[in-house]
């Protein structure tokens, strides 16, 4: 089995919100993605997608860009990201889902020799856009999150490698420990993919081993719209 990983697709099927407003390398952006993944990705290999999924913001506008993500070889696995507003319960996103598709929420998934596991996350205390007064309660709430995640895998598969998912960036660009990281290498969490990061954020992103933990930031226009190969 062949893992990789895409994040912030950014859809719109239904809300018809064109990404290249950001730049012109979002021309096609979906269709560029397609292409990378039809060519990599076998009905056994599995690719995870950490969050901002589509732009709809209710559950019935989602459903086309999630079909045209289940309908994608391969086991699916999303997460939610700040942006998916549309996100309802596990068994409201559940129904929207086939063909191998699967929603990591508060719970994990076992594929083979491999348990995933993972949060949205949220801002950080070492990132200059934290406030303490606002953000604090999120970030506990989110670490929490990932622990019922991570506990969940560890008693549901214990002898198997176990991979994070987290939409916001798990620390800043030196690795500095959050209750995230903290979590992951508790955990012995072998890899952690991460999106959220566009533009001039992508450039210095957390990257590579920290303390055991190899992290990688996977937003669509950071890997250029092709599928990264996480193992």
């Amino acid at each position: 089995m062949n893992i990789f990983a895409i994040g912030d697709l950014h859809l719109s099927g239904f809300t018809h919100k064109p990404m290249d407003v950001f730049g012109e390398h979002w021309n096609g952006h979906w269709d560029k993605i397609k292409e990378s993944w039809l060519s990599l990705v076998s009905d056994d290999d599995m690719v995870l997608l950490p969050g901002d999924l589509s732009w709809a913001m209710r559950l019935s506008e989602a459903c086309t860009d999630i079909s045209s993500i289940c309908e994608l070889p391969g086991n699916k696995v999303l997460l939610k990201g700040n942006h998916d507003y549309w996100w309802g319960s596990l068994a409201q996103v559940n129904s929207l889902l086939f063909n191998k598709t699967f929603a990591l929420q508060n719970n994990s998934l076992v594929f083979g020799d491999y348990v995933i596991a993972g949060t949205r996350g949220w801002l950080c205390p070492a990132n200059r856009q934290y406030n303490a007064e606002t953000d604090e309660k999120l970030y506990k709430r989110e670490s929490g999150r990932l622990e019922l995640s991570l506990s969940h895998a560890k008693k549901a598969a214990p002898d198997k490698q176990l991979i994070g998912m987290i939409h916001y960036p798990p620390s800043d660009q030196d690795g500095s420990p959050t209750m995230f990281t903290e979590l992951f290498e508790k955990y012995r969490v072998s890899h952690v993919v991460y999106g959220h990061l566009h533009a001039a954020s992508i450039k210095g992103a957390l990257s590579g081993t920290v303390r055991g933990v190899n992290y990688a930031l996977v937003s669509c226009d950071a890997t250029n719209f092709s599928l990264y190969k996480l193992i």
